[in-house]
Formats: structure tokens, sequence, C-alpha cells
């Protein structure tokens, strides 16, 4: 008995902290799409343990919709989720205390059939667009700015749009129903992979309006209290997805075991929206908080209270800085 004993005591000494260190990391609820692409880092993030070797365990709640993710953000069923910071911002203005940390560029564009001999913005006059999102998409709003800008064309009056949903989009551009089609990134990635390429890319038409191209799009949303409270958990949630980014970026043998995820169709499609994503990488430099304002202020100026509320500037401490 006395030697049992002996032996139940080296296994508590021996393995006790290691289990109480596995029970007691704090846990940072995520709630995500179940089909949505941040699904690819997150996998990464969770099959390599980057959350753990960064001192807290990513809880996964998966949701059908982001209205839904946006209800268990907002109710306290999660700590975070993905949105576009133009949202954040509108959510600051009215004031409630949400921060934002980037996780991707969200690079789009606009594309057309490659033998349809549309050449510029201009050639689309008369012509239908299917774009993704609403009226309200920011991809939209870009490049009528930028239309406006180039060639003086109103890209709303001169164009016919058609709205729907990316799956709609996708179909009725490849059948020909668009002339061209602004729709998600991995819509577009698998687009250019069956015939289509891109006539102008959002990233240029940005650049082109003096906006910063590598401010981030879409990124990681907390409570400012959480980040406040936590700030060991937040730092580790960045520097988890950063590590993911930096394996997907650079080690194609990383895509293997998200390839059922993806979706593809086929092995064009996929390297499609493996460079796609890799494309939408943010650099990891601060960001340009001047040039946020300029894209916010554009946003306000087109798509008005509905989409950005009451902000009509960059509210203070939006972005959150964790360097």
């Amino acid at each position: 008995m006395n030697v049992l004993k002996r032996i139940l005591a080296w296994c508590l000494i021996a393995f006790g902290p290691a289990a109480v260190m596995a029970e007691d990391l704090p846990q940072l609820r995520a709630a995500m799409l179940a089909s949505g692409t941040v699904n690819w880092e997150i996998s990464t993030i969770k099959a390599h343990e980057l959350d753990r070797k960064n001192g807290f365990e990513l809880a996964v709640q998966e949701y059908a919709d982001n209205g839904a993710t946006r209800v268990a953000f907002e109710g306290d069923e999660a700590d975070t989720m993905v949105a576009d910071w133009i949202w954040v911002a509108h959510q600051r203005a009215a004031g409630k205390d949400y921060v934002f940390i980037p996780y991707s560029l969200a690079v789009g564009g606009l594309v057309v059939k490659d033998n349809s001999g549309i050449k510029a913005l201009p050639d689309l006059a008369g012509k239908k667009i299917g774009i993704a999102g609403g009226p309200l998409d920011k991809s939209w709003l870009i490049l009528r700015a930028y239309a406006k800008q180039q060639y003086g064309m109103d890209l709303a009056t001169e164009t016919e749009q058609v709205f729907g949903a990316p799956p709609l989009i996708f179909k009725s551009a490849l059948s020909g129903e668009t002339a061209g089609a602004i729709n998600f990134w991995h819509f577009l990635a698998k687009m250019k992979a069956k015939g289509m390429h891109e006539l102008i890319s959002v990233s240029d038409a940005a650049a082109a309006l003096k906006l910063d191209p590598d401010t981030p799009l879409l990124g990681y949303v907390l409570k400012g209290e959480y980040a406040a409270t936590r700030p060991d958990i937040v730092k580790g949630l960045y520097t988890a997805s950063r590590a993911a980014k930096d394996l997907l970026r650079s080690d194609d043998e990383a895509w293997k075991g998200l390839r059922d995820k993806m979706n593809a169709g086929d092995d064009a499609e996929f390297i499609a929206l493996r460079d796609g994503y890799r494309a939408g990488i943010p650099s990891g430099k601060p960001i340009d908080e001047a040039a946020a304002d300029r894209f916010l202020r554009l946003m306000a100026e087109l798509g008005g209270e509905e989409l950005v509320g009451k902000a009509t500037s960059l509210p203070d401490g939006l972005f959150l800085r964790l360097e």
C-alpha cells in the first residue's frame, strides 16, 4: 500500500502541474461563421496549438451567418468575432466600446470574362454589373469613387446593378448574364480560375483615391473592457493570428489539411484560393489612421448614415495598439 501511495504521489508531482496548466488556460470564446474563410486561420491556430503556446485556449462557436455572430458577441455569449472596422466605427460612434485587431485586407475587385472585350470601366456603360453585399458594399463604393475621379463616370447611373448573394453573383457572371462582377474575395478567386480576370482591383482604386490599400478591412472585434482587463489574452490572440498567417504564407504543406474546408472544385480553384488568401495578409505595420480617416469619410459620403451611423470621422481608440 505504501508503494502504491508513493507511486500516486510521484504521478501528482510529475503530471499534476501540466494538468493544472492545461485546465487553467483562460478561454477566448470566438463566434465564427461555420463556412467563413477565417476558419482557415482558426484551424491553423488550433492544429499547431498556437493559442496554447500563447497562453490561452481558443474556443470556437460556429454560427450560420454574420448576424448570428454579432448577436452572440453583443449578448456576451462570445468574447470576439470577425467584422469590418467600418461597422466597429459605427458602433463606437453609437457609444459601444468595441476595438479592432487587424485580420485581413479582404482584397477584391471587379472582374470580367477573359473574352469580353472589356478593357476599362467605361466599357461597362449600359451593361449589368453583379454585386455581392448590396448597394453599401465597400468595394462597390470605392470603385464608384474611382470611376468618378478617373473617368467622370457615375457607375450607379451608367450601369445596371444586380445585387445578390455571392453564389448568385458567381453564377450570373460565369454564365454571361452580367458583364462584370464584384464579389467576396474567395468567390473572385474561383471566378479567376474559371476564365475571368480583374478589370480593376480595389487596392489600385484605393491607391488612386489616396487611401492606404494596406489598411486591413476585416479584423477581430473585442469589447474595450475585455481588452483592458485581459491584455495577455488579447496579445496572445494577435500573436497566434500572425503566426498562423506566417505559416500559411510561407508553407504550402500547411494548406493540405485545409483543403476540405476550402470548397475548391479543382486544383486551379485551390491554388487561386490559397494565393488570394496570401494576398490578403496585412503587412503588420501600424495602421495609418489618417488614411483610415479618409476612407471612413469617403464611406460616409457615399454610404451615408445607413453605413457609418454617426461616425463621420475615425473614432479615437478604434484600432487596438498591441506593440
